[in-house]
């Protein structure tokens, strides 16, 4: 399939689409009438990279980790960065669930303060 129809058929975005050529991570795919032609060896790594980028990695980690896939034995350094990127994400969790407590403690001081001007 071309790069259009993988793109309006799988809702890939383009600039993905092209990014991942620019990679050159296929080169055995094949070509016709000077197109890209997509399999289903390119649409699993495309669905990859649609969820490293879900899941924050930035373009330069989301290449890394593929050109990793391509060797064999990276699976530490795979393994390492997706746990990197695990510990960030709590890490945010966790500063986020602080700032809602925050936020809860002064709504709950604010509401008391509203009921103690009634009586």
């Amino acid at each position: 399939m071309t790069i259009q129809e993988a793109s309006e058929r799988y809702q890939i975005p383009m600039e993905v689409l092209r990014t991942y050529e620019r990679w050159g991570l296929c080169p055995e795919a094949g070509q016709a009438a000077g197109e890209r032609r997509y399999d289903g060896r390119d649409l699993e790594r495309l669905s990859l990279i649609l969820t490293l980028r879900d899941i924050g990695f930035t373009g330069e980690e989301t290449e890394r980790y593929m050109r990793l896939l391509e060797r064999p034995g990276t699976e530490g350094d795979r393994l390492r960065m997706l746990e990197e990127k695990r510990a960030a994400a709590l890490a945010d969790i966790h500063a986020r669930e602080r700032q809602v407590e925050r936020m809860d403690y002064l709504r709950h001081q604010l509401r008391k303060r509203q009921e103690t001007h009634r009586k």
